[in-house]
């Protein structure tokens, strides 16, 4: 685990480099304007379909009563806003991503790789489709297991606990692919997945225990509706930076990982030559 621990504190100094924290402005502002849209114009709709959803289906006694069993009564007045939070949630996780993937993971790269990694031969395994494709198919996996988890937000803890295992799960898939777009192989891409496979789902769960911090700030309740607006921009805001933070992480672990598997292959290369000699 040494190298995963020499990769975190790595991403640890870069984070405060005055390009990554400039880095962090762009996505956030365009994330922040996606959604000032979409909330303006969509969250009052929503709002209201699910209060009559539930007035529809008498559904209002049931959550009413089970919230105050494990005493959470306080939130039986704002069950339809909560439930319409919550599921935006991963939507703006996802507009998060699409932005940090787009305008931040390539300059990411490259300032990791030209300032530790000069000598790697850039060999260009992945592409912009490819990354959206890997992106939004996570994220699609992501989404459908997020509303399904959704009724554990009343037992705060565990909904922390499965928001990360997701997130791990989620940040390794997109991230090992967006580090090693430019400089490795498919090949190579696939072989350093198959080879620390463990140790890059640490740093996603890891990863993930962070990117849960803005879900659980939701968890105020009546408080966290009449704050919807500034808990979102909030929300958003943490992302970024949790995304640009976990880019480095992923992106100084995998160059190592891909410096490494090279000089492996070179010294196995040369060693018949030498026996031949």
């Amino acid at each position: 685990m040494g190298a995963v621990l020499r990769a975190w504190g790595r991403a640890f100094l870069s984070q405060w480099h005055g390009k990554m924290l400039m880095m962090s402005v762009v996505p956030f502002l365009l994330a922040l304007g996606v959604w000032a849209v979409l909330l303006y114009f969509g969250l009052q709709p929503l709002i209201d379909y699910l209060h009559a959803l539930f007035t529809e289906h008498n559904l209002f006694p049931t959550s009413t009563s089970w919230l105050r069993q494990v005493g959470l009564g306080t939130l039986t007045a704002v069950v339809p806003p909560l439930i319409a939070m919550l599921a935006l949630l991963p939507l703006m996780i996802l507009t998060a991503l699409i932005f940090i993937g787009v305008v931040a993971m390539p300059m990411i790269g490259r300032h990791v790789g030209l300032r530790h990694y000069p000598q790697l031969e850039q060999r260009k395994g992945g592409t912009i489709l490819g990354s959206a494709g890997v992106a939004l198919g996570g994220m699609a996996v992501f989404i459908a297991c997020w509303i399904l988890t959704l009724p554990l937000y009343v037992f705060p803890p565990l909904a922390v606990l499965v928001q990360a295992l997701l997130w791990g799960w989620l940040t390794t898939r997109v991230m090992v692919y967006d580090a090693l777009a430019d400089y490795a192989s498919a090949d190579e891409r696939r072989q350093i997945l198959a080879e620390h496979r463990w140790r890059l789902l640490v740093i996603g769960v890891v990863s993930g225990a962070a990117g849960a911090l803005p879900g659980a700030i939701w968890l105020g309740g009546v408080m966290a509706v009449v704050f919807f607006p500034f808990l979102a921009a909030a929300s958003i805001w943490l992302y970024v930076l949790i995304f640009i933070f976990t880019g480095l992480w992923f992106a100084y672990y995998c160059l190592d990982a891909l410096a490494r598997l090279r000089a492996d292959a070179s010294a196995m290369a040369l060693a018949p030559q030498e026996i031949t000699l």
